[in-house]
C-alpha cells in the first residue's frame, strides 16, 4: 500500500456575525484563498453568556463559523484583513496547525 503523504498547512476558523459574513468572505478572497466551509446558526457560552443558534428575525441576527486551510504565506494576509475588520466589528478567530493530504485542492 502507498503511503499517504500530509502537508503543513494552517486552519482557519473565523465566528461573526451573520451581519458581517460577506465581509469576511471577501477577506478570504482577497487573499486568495482557494476555498472555505460556513456553518450557520452557531449556538454556545461565551464572554457575554450563552447565544441560541436558531434563527429570531433574520439571517443576520445569528452567529456564523467560517472554516478554511491554507499555506502560511496566506495567513498573513487573512490575519491582517481580519485585524482591521475586528477593530471595528465583533467576532474571534481560531488558528491551528493541521496536516492535509491533496496538496493540490488548497492552492488556486
Amino acid at each position: 500500500m502507498k503511503e499517504l503523504n500530509l502537508y503543513e498547512m494552517k486552519k482557519v476558523e473565523i465566528i461573526v456575525r451573520g451581519e458581517n459574513l460577506e465581509s469576511v468572505l471577501d477577506i478570504l478572497e482577497s487573499a486568495g484563498v482557494s476555498g472555505y466551509t460556513i456553518i450557520h446558526n452557531l449556538s454556545g457560552k461565551g464572554r457575554h453568556g450563552f447565544h441560541e443558534g436558531h434563527l429570531m428575525f433574520n439571517e443576520e441576527d445569528v452567529l456564523d463559523m467560517v472554516i478554511s486551510v491554507m499555506p502560511e504565506e496566506q495567513l498573513e494576509v487573512v490575519l491582517e484583513g481580519l485585524r482591521v475588520f475586528f477593530n471595528k466589528h465583533s467576532g474571534v478567530v481560531f488558528v491551528s496547525d493541521v496536516k492535509v493530504s491533496r496538496l493540490e485542492k488548497f492552492k488556486k
